[in-house]
């Protein structure tokens, strides 16, 4: 899948569960802003720097909707495998990672 249709697509899904996606120019802030998933006045949004690349673009939309609930809505296989990819690995695998070593 082209980086645009599949781009397209996670907006597409954004949509489907309510989530809002905007790109906004973070150069004028005059802060560091990340993009990434937001709670604005009660309402969560996915805010993406309007002058990334594409491939960040979607890896922040992908990270975004990773921590959406997926489950009723259908996606394409490929897509779905995608956005796997970003969920966090006690999700993956049902297993919590220890960050701590045994001594």
């Amino acid at each position: 899948m082209k980086p645009e249709q599949l781009y397209h697509e996670l907006k597409s899904i954004a949509q489907k569960l309510g989530l809002v996606v905007s790109e906004h120019n973070f150069r004028n802030t005059g802060i560091h802003v990340r993009s990434g998933y937001c709670k604005v006045k009660g309402e969560f949004q996915c805010i993406i720097d309007k002058h990334l690349k594409l491939n960040l673009k979607i890896e922040a939309l992908a990270e975004c909707l990773s921590q959406m609930p997926l489950e009723s809505i259908y996606i394409i296989p490929t897509v779905r495998e995608f956005l796997d990819s970003f969920k966090p690995r006690t999700e993956k695998d049902g297993t919590e990672e220890n960050s701590s070593t045994p001594q």
